[in-house]
């Protein structure tokens, strides 16, 4: 389901891409659908994409693939998906849930 929705991403201007954050959040899904803890390679992997996420542009790009990830995934309790980057250490400038603007993500 993460390989569907990578693929089926288009990339944006920025130099961040839809497999890159595919990559970084696939060992979160457990996680987010409740079955599993979350575990330090979902930590590594949003760690990855913040620091990627360099610009205006990536932090958009992330916050599209994220949004196509979750739409892609069935059963995702989107609590669980905000909490991560906080448990994680990370602020990732923009809240973790279906219904953000992508293009208000500074």
């Amino acid at each position: 389901m993460v390989a569907m929705a990578v693929a089926s991403a288009e990339l944006g201007e920025g130099a961040l891409t839809c497999g890159q954050v595919g990559t970084g959040v696939a060992p979160c899904l457990s996680y987010v659908m409740g079955k599993g803890p979350l575990t330090p390679g979902c930590c590594s992997g949003i760690k990855s994409i913040n620091a990627a996420a360099r610009t205006t542009a990536d932090r958009q790009q992330a916050c599209r693939c994220l949004k196509d990830i979750a739409a892609s995934a069935k059963s995702i309790n989107f609590g669980l998906a905000a909490g991560i980057p906080g448990k994680c250490g990370v602020s990732v400038g923009f809240p973790i849930n279906p219904s953000v603007d992508c293009n208000k993500v500074m």
